[in-house]
C-alpha cells in the first residue's frame, strides 16, 4: 500500500547524525556516513527528523511501504534504555497518536517492561507545540469570546486535511467516520462543521483542478482496509465538476477488501442540501 514516509537525499546529507537522534522510532541509522532509513515499518511518518536536518536532506514521499508497525517499533526499541523508550512515548504523545500510545503502553504492559511515565502528564508537555503544515496533528477546540460574543466552535480534529498531505493510516482515521468533500463544499454551507464535521475525520480535494488522482483512490482504499473506517461521507457542491469525487470514492470502495456504507450529500451553490442519500 502507499503511504507517507521520509526520503533523504543522499547528495545532500553530509552525515551529522541530528535525524537519527530525532527519530524517535529508530527508523534512521548513520551506515557510510550517510544517515539511512533501515525498515520503513519503523517510520511513523510524523517527521520529526525533518525539523532536525539543518541543510534540509529530509522530506516526505509518498511510496509503495509496508504499513507502520508499533509493536515492531517497540521491540526495536526496548533494548535500547528507559530513554529512549520514553522520548518514543513522549513523541507519540505530543502528536497526540493515541492509538499507537496505547499499542506501545500495551507492549510494555505485556513485556513487564516497567517505565516511569508520571512526566508525560506534566501541563507543559501536554501542551508542547508540534509542527505545522504537512506534519499530522490531532487537536481539540475550546469556544472564544469576542465583544462579548462566543464565536462557533470548529469542529476541525486534526491536520493536515488536503488528501495528498494526509496520511490514510493516521490515527485520526482508525476506526472513524471520514468526511470525504469538495475543497468549494465547505464555502457554500454556513454550519458545515456543526452538520457534516463532528465528531468525524475530513480529507478535501478537488476531483477537477487535482493531480494524480489515482493517489486519491490508493489512499482511500487504504482508509477502508487499513484504517478500518466505518462509513465515507462524500460530500460535493451541484456544480458539474464535482460529481469526479464520488467516482474516486466508488473506485477505491470497489478496490477494497472490506465494504463499507458510502453517502452522497450534493450542496447548492446557495448554502442548500439538496440531496442526502446513502449509495
Amino acid at each position: 500500500m502507499k503511504r507517507t514516509v521520509i526520503k533523504i537525499d543522499e547528495n545532500i546529507c553530509d552525515g551529522c547524525g541530528s535525524c537519527v537522534q530525532g527519530c524517535h522510532e529508530g527508523a534512521l541509522q548513520l551506515i557510510d556516513g550517510k544517515a539511512r532509513i533501515i525498515n520503513e515499518i519503523f517510520c511513523d511518518g510524523l517527521g520529526a527528523c525533518i525539523g532536525e536536518c539543518p541543510l534540509g536532506a529530509i522530506k516526505f514521499e509518498e511510496k509503495e511501504a509496508k504499513p507502520y508497525d508499533e509493536y515492531a517499533v517497540m521491540e526495536n526499541l526496548s533494548s535500547k534504555g528507559e530513554k529512549t523508550i520514553k522520548a518514543h512515548l513522549l513523541h507519540l504523545k505530543e502528536h497526540n497518536e493515541m492509538v499507537y500510545f496505547n499499542q506501545a503502553m500495551q507492549y510494555l504492559k505485556e513485556h513487564d517492561i516497567k517505565i516511569d511515565i508520571e512526566y508525560l502528564e506534566n501541563e507543559n508537555i501536554k501542551n508542547t507545540p508540534v509542527c505545522t503544515g504537512s506534519m499530522e496533528v490531532s487537536f481539540k477546540h475550546s469556544g472564544n469570546e469576542i465583544n462579548g460574543k462566543t464565536e462557533i466552535v470548529s469542529q476541525l480534529s486534526q491536520w493536515p486535511i488536503q488528501l495528498h498531505l494526509v496520511n490514510p493510516q493516521a490515527s485520526c482515521f482508525i476506526n472513524a467516520d471520514v468526511v470525504l468533500a469538495a475543497d468549494c463544499s465547505a464555502y457554500t454551507f454556513g454550519n458545515f462543521h456543526n452538520r457534516f464535521l463532528e465528531n468525524r475525520s475530513i480529507a478535501i480535494a478537488c476531483p477537477k483542478l487535482d493531480i494524480e488522482k489515482e493517489i486519491y483512490i490508493e489512499k482511500i482504499t487504504s482508509m477502508i482496509d487499513a484504517s478500518n473506517i466505518n462509513t465515507l461521507t462524500v460530500i460535493m457542491v451541484e456544480v458539474p465538476c464535482c460529481g469526479g469525487l464520488l467516482q474516486l470514492a466508488q473506485q477505491a470502495a470497489a478496490n477494497a477488501s472490506r465494504k463499507i456504507p458510502i453517502k452522497k450529500i450534493i450542496l447548492g451553490i446557495q448554502g442548500n442540501i439538496i440531496k442526502e442519500e446513502w449509495v
